[in-house]
């Protein structure tokens, strides 16, 4: 079902509002200092420098926890140091990301429904809610998988409205970057592949075509999955890496019905009770249309953002500690959803109909989308400085204050010494130490391979005039249970300060520096 005029101007002047929405909020985040203030914030910042700033520079650094694409595109940027301290490029990238999942949401309802009203509300809830836009500002990879999500999704549901038998690149493209962004686009794609080779079979495509057109379309991401399966088994040895980062929580251990609850609790946490109620009526509506109604079947391809929900849900009936940020994906799956619902209820309908029904399926229309941007002013406003995300991202505030007392002891005495710290769990501390003048190359970590093994095996003092170890964070880290489980290991090590669940040693044969600190 592909009406009205997709190519219209109202999609790209909402993603203008959204875009300068977005760089208000960077401002305001930027001059309070929050920008960063999330640890993966800064840690992502890291994976992305450390490709040439490292003792053992290389493309084996991209790692294998993360996908790789977000950190590609920050890989230059990052070198400067100004853009690696601020985090700016890298917001910029998400600010971009953010107003392209405007763009394609607010066309996408217009593709399907020709509704103005609709498109606006996607627009105005995506546009307005404060979680989403202090996410937009940050460097973390979640406005990039919300970007290209709906880009999926759009390019789809264009494609079938094509009825073609080849696929265009940009199709294929944006699905081989939906799946290198977050695991989420890995669940996101397969739905959204599946919900079109189902809408190919309504519309009667013969078997041998389905074939052919559905190979054309999974080429590209099965392959861009493959790769990263392959970088995972050079780089780590494992195919796959999907535990050992945290420590389990039993709040959603293994609790199926409890998690599903987490997940709604989340989700109108972040936006709101209407604007969550409001897209679950309509993803009902485009379900059953979509099931029951030949021509429609393609109404069930913008369903596969819900997708993104498989992932927190896998994630926390593992074990994996709640986060609300998790649920993120949803509220933009709900927003998107809501305005198809909005223009479900008020369609434009082609053909040259003037008059009383029209304008009142209009004014239906946008008294709806007021009414779900209203509500989602009053339930989340955008100037509130307390919302669930932005109070989750200021976890690591008082320990990051803490460690400037780590940070001050240790460039008071530093010498050009190496320093043994674990990445995987000081990794935003060693971007805060950029501040104080400090490269990745200064570390040793477990990127370092061989070096890094061999001091966790002979210990950190014939190879590091340093040690940072984590001893708060996930019961501490690895050096941390090294030290707890071999006193000895830290032989020669003496621990000289601590702050903020850090604790710093220095090796005993040097000699400390007095010269003073320089404020």
């Amino acid at each position: 079902m592909i009406i009205a005029d997709r190519r219209g101007a109202l999609p790209r002047l909402l993603a203008l509002a959204a875009a300068l929405a977005g760089a208000a909020a960077w401002a305001a985040h930027f001059q309070s200092g929050l920008v960063l203030s999330h640890y993966d914030a800064r840690a992502h910042l890291v994976v992305a420098r450390r490709v040439f700033d490292n003792l053992t520079p290389g493309w084996q650094q991209i790692g294998a926890v993360w996908l790789p694409l977000p950190h590609l595109l920050n890989l230059l940027p990052t070198q400067i140091d100004y853009l690696y301290r601020t985090g700016m490029a890298a917001s910029a990238l998400s600010m971009a990301s953010f107003a392209l999942c405007v763009w394609a949401a607010a066309r996408l309802v217009l593709t399907l429904t020709g509704s103005a009203a609709g498109a606006a509300t996607t627009a105005a809830v995506l546009g307005l809610n404060p979680n989403l836009l202090y996410l937009q500002a940050t460097p973390m990879t979640e406005p990039l998988l919300l970007g290209l999500s709906a880009l999926v999704v759009l390019r789809l549901v264009e494609w079938l409205g094509e009825r073609s038998d080849e696929v265009p690149h940009r199709v294929s493209l944006a699905l081989a970057a939906l799946v290198w962004t977050r695991y989420e686009g890995w669940a996101v794609a397969g739905a959204a592949l599946a919900a079109t080779v189902y809408a190919l079979w309504r519309q009667h495509v013969p078997a041998r075509a389905i074939v052919r057109r559905s190979v054309r379309l999974a080429r590209w991401p099965a392959a861009a999955v493959i790769l990263f399966l392959i970088n995972s088994r050079i780089t780590v040895g494992a195919w796959f890496v999907s535990g050992g980062f945290f420590v389990p929580d039993p709040t959603y251990d293994g609790q199926a019905i409890r998690t599903l609850v987490g997940l709604w609790w989340g989700t109108h946490q972040l936006s709101g009770y209407l604007l969550e109620s409001a897209a679950l009526a309509a993803a009902a509506v485009l379900l059953a249309r979509g099931l029951l109604r030949r021509e429609e079947a393609g109404l069930l391809v913008p369903l596969a953002l819900l997708a993104a929900g498989a992932l927190p849900f896998v994630a926390f009936v593992g074990g994996h500690p709640y986060r609300i940020r998790y649920m993120v994906p949803l509220v933009a799956a709900c927003a998107t959803l809501a305005g198809l619902g909005v223009g479900l209820a008020s369609p434009s309908r082609p053909g040259p109909e003037h008059g009383s029904p029209a304008q009142r399926r209009a004014r239906r229309g946008w008294l709806l989308g007021l009414a779900l941007a209203g509500s989602a002013l009053v339930e989340s406003p955008p100037w509130s400085r307390d919302t669930p995300l932005l109070l989750e991202a200021q976890w690591d505030v008082p320990f990051s204050q803490g460690r400037q007392t780590v940070t001050a002891c240790l460039s008071r005495d530093y010498r050009g010494e190496k320093i043994l710290a674990s990445m995987g769990s000081l990794a935003h501390y060693m971007q805060e130490l950029s501040g104080a003048g400090f490269d990745i190359a200064d570390f040793v970590h477990e990127g370092n391979g061989a070096i890094w093994e061999l001091a966790l095996e002979t210990g950190p003092a014939p190879h590091a005039g340093w040690m940072l170890v984590e001893e708060r964070a996930e019961g501490g880290d690895v050096l941390a249970g090294k030290i707890r489980g071999a006193p000895a290991f830290a032989d020669r090590m003496t621990r000289v300060c601590e702050g903020g669940g850090v604790a710093l040693y220095r090796r005993q044969d040097q000699r400390p520096n007095r010269m003073p600190i320089v404020n």
